[in-house]
């Protein structure tokens, strides 16, 4: 509190209060004196239905937006920015210390400018931030003066789990900061052998106006490939940022402007009507080509328009519809059209199970990518299911070489050959040269996941991690 102004940081925080400090404000503006000011602090909401500060303090107050910087270059330089000489001279180990703390940089700025790729970069939006950085540097020297050498495995447990890692909440997305940290914190790299990116090397014993020449004139245009992900990726970017900007623009206009002017007031302004507010809600969905929330509760996750939801839902009751004619297994199963894909591949594992009399807790399901599409079956599968309907987006399915393979630039979300889908127990299924593939129901990934299919690679799975190579019911 000071005699000119007040500070009120982190109003986001208390959204029931906002009510109560809306009618505050206004109550002691009348009197106050003229030069007196309340400065307030609040993040913005990731999406215009999540805004929740008041409309009289937002348009009663002049706005300021910090906005976080973009690209990695500009990503890194904020990272270095939080040090100094003084604090690169401070370890007595200077070469490890600077040559980690540089890496630690730059696996900051990829962490963090991930975040744009949506779904493809993180699952869920995360908090990271100069914090975590800073006091990942003071556990760095600490372990460095403590330890004769350097105890790699016990600083990319404490970044990634505990540092980094406690703002991560879904299994995948801490799946993708450990592979960061084992690919960015190698004994290598002190004798610079190890590439963080684009071939760009970790520099030698530098000082801290070097670091950034360094990186200005070394670091490659800005790319996808800085982070691990294909190019396609910033084409998928690019296309939800102009899909959001035109739905924004669309919002603008009044619905009123759209519904005829054949009479100057509608029939709930003559008192005809009485819309309730549910009623109001659906005829906004229906006017913007939206699945009205109250029947996405009931229904399945999509991405899709209305009209294509709408299509999309015959074709799943017409495939349910002819599997009931006879009551027997298809020759290959829609998996996307099915309501609930996880009971399916449960029962899968369940009739293997009796059959075999094999424990299903020591069973897992077990998926060979075939090189034929659906109209090439004319039986279903003796055991398991023939499965199609599944894309990959990340990278896509070598069909002739049977593995995973480098994404065909614009193809984002090539269509897998049918699959076959079969249980085995844990001790007899191969895990040599495979990627653990992630398969979700929609591309918003994140709580439409519902299995893991283990896949056949040729390179590193770790180059399919950072690539966030995963299996689509649903594009």
């Amino acid at each position: 509190m000071s005699d000119n102004f007040s500070p009120v940081r982190n109003i986001h925080l208390v959204a029931k209060w906002l009510g109560n400090l809306e009618k505050l404000l206004e109550r002691c503006s009348e009197g106050s004196h003229h030069d007196y000011r309340v400065f307030m602090s609040a993040e913005p909401a990731p999406t215009p239905p999540e805004h929740i500060i008041p409309q009289a303090i937002l348009e009663n107050a002049i706005k300021i937006t910090n906005e976080p910087p973009t690209g990695m270059l500009a990503n890194v330089h904020a990272a270095l920015d939080n040090f100094d000489q003084d604090i690169l001279d401070q370890c007595s180990r200077e070469q490890e210390f600077k040559t980690i703390l540089f890496s630690l940089c730059y696996f900051h700025a990829c962490v963090a400018e991930r975040r744009k790729f949506g779904p493809q970069g993180w699952n869920r939006k995360y908090p990271f931030n100069t914090g975590d950085l800073t006091i990942s540097v003071n556990v760095l020297y600490n372990y460095l003066e403590a330890n004769a050498q350097v105890p790699w495995e016990d600083l990319r447990y404490l970044f990634g789990e505990i540092m980094y890692g406690g703002h991560i909440t879904d299994d995948w997305d801490r799946r993708l900061c450990r592979t960061y940290l084992e690919e960015y914190m190698q004994p290598n790299q002190f004798d610079r052998k190890l590439s963080l990116g684009q071939g760009l090397q970790v520099p030698s014993n530098l000082d801290y106006q070097g670091y950034h020449a360094y990186i200005e004139e070394m670091l490659p245009h800005e790319s996808p490939a800085h982070y691990g992900l294909h190019p396609n990726a910033e084409i998928d970017f690019l296309t939800a940022t102009s899909d959001a900007l035109f739905h924004t623009l669309l919002e603008l206009q009044s619905t009123d402007s759209h519904m005829g002017e054949g009479s100057s007031q509608t029939a709930e302004e003559k008192g005809e009507l009485a819309i309730s507010s549910e009623m109001e809600q659906l005829q906004t969905a229906l006017f913007f080509d939206h699945v009205p929330d109250t029947w996405t509760k009931l229904a399945y996750p999509s991405t899709y328009s209305l009209a294509l939801w709408y299509n999309d839902l015959l074709l799943r009751c017409r495939e349910l519809d002819s599997w009931t004619q006879d009551l027997a297994l298809p020759n290959v199963v829609w998996l996307s059209g099915l309501f609930n894909p996880q009971s399916f591949l449960t029962a899968v594992m369940q009739s293997l199970a009796r059959k075999n009399e094999w424990p299903l807790d020591k069973m897992n399901l077990t998926v060979d990518v075939t090189k034929k599409f659906k109209e090439e079956f004319n039986q279903p599968a003796r055991e398991g299911a023939y499965v199609y309907g599944l894309y990959m987006e990340g990278a896509r399915w070598d069909i002739q070489g049977g593995n995973i393979t480098e994404a065909r630039l614009k193809d984002l979300t090539p269509s897998m050959p049918v699959m076959f889908v079969r249980a085995m127990p844990n001790d007899r299924q191969e895990t040599r040269n495979t990627y653990e593939c992630p398969v979700y129901k929609t591309k918003l990934r994140g709580n439409t996941y519902i299995w893991t299919f283990s896949l056949k690679t040729r390179q590193r799975p770790a180059k399919w991690v950072l690539a966030g190579v995963a299996l689509l019911l649903s594009v």
